[in-house]
């Protein structure tokens, strides 16, 4: 009797594991790990156990335990944030990321359902092509349903691959992951025909290569041309409430250093300013500060030349006078100490800057994340601020940039996006993979990104999604950099995630063309 290795056995006895492990080491194809040839291989296998599966129902099986190890394993980070708040068990934290892992996993087993309706009795070029394009609509799907959830799209592990990672500027993310399906997929044809493995050979090499040398580095500035102040002040996340606000005044303006010879844009984080510094609020909101006297002190990092932009907080009200709602907000200062622009962060995020469903989760002990019991106002959507002398900015609060299509005003597109953010809620798996979503949005648009965060991790991010500068993880210090120049409108920022639709019709008739041919 031949020998065969448990491994070998495994696909064909325990189907359902070997797609939970497939999809949990699919993960490390993205950040911090970025091994994108391994995701590449595990998806291959992943389609391979879908075609087999001999009914419906366990190809829907399939896929969702692949979505479960997936998920889990890519969102463990989510476990970190439970550690800050005490209304919510912490130990709910180590079943919080398979708990929503529970949930995404919809999304792929809804593609494998769909593809498995259309297998023939061989994998064919025709059905990879029809998974790529039910990929791109269950992806697309995920980033809205429920208020969505887009976090870590298939395509942003080619964020280091700066060839691939082109593509962005074409067709967008959605589009991008369907690709990267389908690239997979083409593994599965190897076996079959010499040619393609030495063509796929010799493609995967030049892509390591690629990933090796990275981005091209853009040219000096000259020393009189604007720039950019990003400062990181290093604040964990268990110490943000309790910090000093004078304390940390203190050394958001240290950071911010000197003004000088050309005009600089100061950016500070979200969730570190904590005093309100809108005026006319009723008195006892500011209880012992001035909203005067806070904003003086944060334009003491200015020259008469700059200008500061701030995340903060702000507050609505009814007509007696009280509190109603607040809003998660960017706010620009002037050298006076004047507040020239707000904008209103749109994407709100669930579980933590408000409560969904409060009528059925809060008798059950549940709250936000985000210590508090008021829920948070969404604004209008993206907003492009003219900030003076600086011109056209772009606004992206935090969890919003990970929303492909949804980050640029389309009316006035800006020169640049802000987009500050509290990454000290989640680990040291969490700010890696947020900071690879804003590359892939710079990609998309054409457009520089500059993250501010209060422990990392901070960068500039050129309009290809180089990284220009950074502040490591867990690290106090400051960006001084030129702002980088945008590049033209890319055609995904003139058509948005039509493109997605356009790439998965386009793949559903080239698919049934093939059969077609075959038959």
């Amino acid at each position: 009797m031949p020998y065969s290795s448990p491994l070998r056995r495994l696909p064909r006895r325990y189907p359902a594991l070997t797609a939970l492990l497939l999809g949990a080491a699919a993960a490390c194809g993205f950040a911090p790990l970025q091994l994108w040839w391994l995701a590449l291989a595990c998806l291959a296998g992943w389609m391979a156990l879908v075609h087999a599966a001999p009914t419906l129902r366990q190809a829907l099986w399939r896929g969702w335990a692949f979505g479960v190890g997936h998920f889990t394993i890519n969102d463990n980070w989510f476990q970190h944030a439970f550690t800050f708040q005490d209304q919510m068990p912490h130990a709910l934290g180590y079943a919080a990321p398979l708990a929503l892992a529970l949930y995404l996993a919809v999304f792929p087993a809804i593609a494998a359902g769909l593809t498995w309706r259309f297998r023939a009795a061989r994998i064919d070029a025709g059905w990879i092509l029809l998974f790529g394009a039910a990929w791109i609509a269950t992806e697309w799907m995920r980033s809205w349903a429920f208020t969505g959830y887009a976090w870590d799209p298939l395509s942003v592990m080619w964020v280091p691959v700066p060839p691939v990672a082109w593509l962005a500027t074409l067709i967008g993310t959605y589009a991008l992951s369907g690709l990267s399906v389908v690239a997979a997929g083409l593994l599965l044809l190897i076996p079959r025909r010499p040619f393609p493995m030495a063509a796929l050979i010799a493609v995967i090499a030049m892509l390591l290569v690629a990933e090796w040398r990275g981005y091209p580095m853009p040219s000096a500035a000259p020393a009189t041309a604007p720039r950019l102040v990003v400062v990181q002040p290093n604040v964990p996340q268990d110490q943000r409430g309790e910090s000093d606000q004078a304390m940390m005044l203190a050394r958001l303006l240290r950071l911010s250093g000197t003004p000088g010879g050309a005009p600089r844009l100061v950016m500070w984080p979200e969730g570190v300013i904590r005093d309100f510094i809108e005026d006319d609020y009723p008195y006892w909101v500011y209880g012992n500060t001035s909203p005067w006297l806070t904003r003086t002190r944060m334009a003491a990092a200015l020259g008469p030349r700059d200008m500061l932009l701030t995340g903060g907080t702000a507050l609505q009200f009814d007509a007696r006078g009280d509190v109603t709602t607040a809003t998660n907000s960017v706010f620009a200062l002037d050298p006076r100490g004047w507040i020239r622009g707000r904008y209103d962060k749109a994407h709100l995020v669930p579980y933590g800057e408000y409560l969904p469903m409060p009528w059925l989760l809060k008798p059950l002990g549940l709250s936000r994340l985000v210590p508090g019991d008021m829920d948070f106002a969404a604004g209008p959507g993206p907003r492009t601020m003219v900030v003076p002398g600086f011109g056209a900015i772009g606004m992206q609060l935090c969890y919003e940039i990970i929303f492909s299509g949804q980050t640029v005003d389309p009316a006035h597109r800006p020169r640049l996006i802000f987009n500050p953010s509290n990454d000290a809620w989640f680990g040291s798996w969490g700010p890696p993979q947020h900071l690879a979503q804003a590359r892939l949005r710079a990609i998309e648009e054409g457009l520089p990104v500059v993250r501010a965060t209060p422990n990392g991790i901070s960068a500039v991010i050129g309009a290809d999604g180089a990284l220009l500068a950074t502040v490591p993880h867990q690290q106090a210090g400051a960006i001084d950099i030129a702002i980088p120049p945008a590049h033209a409108p890319t055609l995904f920022s003139r058509i948005g995630n039509a493109a997605a639709a356009i790439v998965a019709l386009g793949a559903c008739v080239i698919a049934f063309a093939l059969r077609r041919r075959a038959r």
